[in-house]
């Protein structure tokens, strides 16, 4: 019996069995061919395409754009210049991301104060933070004022 089983797959690229089947089922990765046992049984090249995957997954391609990198590999008359901009579009949301846990992290920090100055230590129930949480100000304003 020639090829890898889906185990050794998994533990080769650092993903786990049911994500390798899911991305079977969603097209990103090849079925492989079944041998005897009716075992799924990887290539190479399989291990290859997977942990690329992998990777695109680990820097937070959402799954469509993994689908698209992975359609730029297979293509020669495809250009280098349209992963950079996919790459750039990524990059533009995961900053607006770090701006948005900026702020987050403001917020965050103005609960803590809040407690420190007004009731550390005192009955739960009269706690600034879940008094704060339990309010309708919205999230926004909380963020300006911290």
């Amino acid at each position: 019996m020639s090829g890898l089983r889906i185990g050794e797959v998994a533990e080769r690229t650092g993903t786990n069995t049911p994500t390798i089947r899911y991305y079977e089922e969603i097209g990103l990765l090849p079925r492989p061919d079944r041998q005897e046992g009716n075992q799924r049984r990887y290539g190479d090249d399989a291990v290859k395409r997977l942990t690329f995957i992998r990777r695109c997954r680990d820097f937070g391609f959402s799954i469509e754009q993994v689908r698209t990198l992975t359609s730029l590999v297979q293509d020669r008359s495809r250009s280098c210049l349209d992963a950079r901009d996919l790459a750039q579009e990524h990059l533009t949301e995961v900053r607006v991301k770090l701006k948005e846990l900026r702020e987050l992290e403001k917020s965050i920090a103005g609960f803590v104060e809040s407690c420190n100055v007004s009731c550390a230590g005192g009955p739960g129930p009269d706690c600034v933070i879940l008094e704060d949480l339990g309010s309708m100000k919205p999230i926004a304003a909380e963020r300006r004022r911290a």
